[in-house]
């Protein structure tokens, strides 16, 4: 992918790489990771910028078979094999045959959690939203405790920046998840990373572009929403040196600062459209975008419908910390780290896993039991429901 389209020249952590690359190297090549989520897109480029740096042992983990023979593929044809142990695992990190797999061969030093629910739309039934609650939470917290069990030398897990301040469900889910690893952090060294939209990852509205243009179909955006964009290498990148380079505790995001820009997901999608070789076309609807394709293709366009944003939990802006967070601008070029403590009280976290474990075992809830559950731990989380979710969009 083209730096252009995010209206960057130079990639963002590379003066970090340059200076911190010898140390990052002597300690991969000195030691075992688990990758767990492995095979996302995030996940994907973690397990890369690993593996070229020649691992002793790395094991890779996702429930997705299909892209993890695709990750076997895309390391093979691009940097062949290692010495290290490399190994790929079709699980469910939920599983008891995860649990199984884990007493059997659990000995890492470093493991990584890419996995999550990452998206706002997965709050619009109680279902999916408790499948968020198992994944970016519980399992989170069963994968840490496991870790300790097997004295793991860190523990990393991927947050978000929807966690500073949150409006939507994931952003709290991963707030919780972070207050979560705090508490464990007094018994295992654990970093985390909360970062920007990772350009054309996997369900992204970028890479949504890419599939409309491949199946003929317009493109929809909002127009009044703002992101902070970085690619999936970066994203590797930044996982990677907040897990071999932070410090227990740490949070990293990246710097805002020129290397980074906020731009509005039309402006990208029109960018993307003629960097494609069509004028971009903006429809009054989603039904003339609809009916205009053909006829818009053959005139080299493009129709696009852009639209305001009016779902629930639509942040129009990002932030990567809060103003009561401490922060550490200085030991990284383009990186910066939260430093302060996260703290809640024990009786808090164990009240919410219980009263997420009683709804489990009913089989029985709804989103507005949840969303109090959420602001018992986050009394600031202002939930705004309207009842719009992004499936009723194009």
């Amino acid at each position: 992918m083209s730096l252009s389209l995010l209206q960057r020249t130079q990639p963002l952590l590379e003066l970090d790489l340059k200076l911190h690359e010898d140390h990052l190297y002597e300690q991969v090549e000195n030691a075992s990771f688990l990758v767990l989520g492995g095979a996302g897109s995030i996940g994907q480029a973690v397990t890369k910028e690993i593996f070229k740096r020649s691992p002793k042992k790395l094991h890779v983990v996702d429930i997705s078979e299909n892209n993890l023979v695709e990750l076997v593929r895309d390391i093979r044809s691009s940097y062949g094999y290692i010495k290290g142990d490399f190994k790929t695992f079709a699980l469910d990190i939920g599983s008891k045959v995860y649990d199984a797999f884990i007493e059997k061969d659990g000995h890492y030093d470093y493991v990584l959690n890419l996995s999550a629910l990452k998206h706002v739309r997965s709050e619009k039934d109680p279902f999916t939203l408790m499948r968020m609650i198992e994944v970016n939470i519980l399992n989170t917290l069963k994968t840490c405790l496991q870790s300790q069990a097997k004295g793991v030398k860190k523990y990393f897990c991927v947050s978000t920046d929807k966690a500073a301040n949150p409006v939507n469900m994931m952003g709290a889910s991963k707030r919780i998840m972070e207050l979560f690893l705090m508490r464990e952090a007094k018994r295992l060294p654990i970093s985390t990373a909360r970062f920007a939209n990772v350009a054309f990852s996997d369900g992204s509205l970028l890479y949504g572009f890419q599939n409309r243009m491949l199946k003929k179909q317009p493109i929809a955006a909002p127009d009044d929403v703002k992101r902070y964009f970085i690619t999936q290498e970066e994203a590797g990148q930044l996982c990677l040196i907040a897990c071999l380079m932070g410090e227990n505790k740490d949070i990293f995001f990246p710097k805002l600062k020129d290397e980074l820009h906020l731009i509005t997901f039309k402006s990208i999608a029109q960018k993307f459209l003629l960097d494609q070789g069509f004028m971009p076309m903006e429809c009054s609807s989603e039904e003339e975008a609809r009916s205009t394709i053909e006829k818009c293709i053959e005139e080299k366009k493009w129709p696009c419908y852009f639209s305001p944003s009016t779902t629930t939990g639509e942040k129009s802006f990002e932030e990567f910390y809060r103003e009561d967070e401490q922060l550490d601008l200085k030991r990284f070029k383009n990186l910066g780290i939260v430093k302060s403590e996260l703290n809640a009280v024990a009786e808090q976290l164990d009240f919410f896993l219980q009263k997420v474990n009683e709804m489990r075992d009913r089989n029985r809830w709804d989103k507005e039991e949840i969303v109090t559950l959420f602001q018992s731990l986050l009394p600031e989380f202002n939930h705004i429901e309207t009842m719009s979710s992004l499936d009723q969009k194009m």
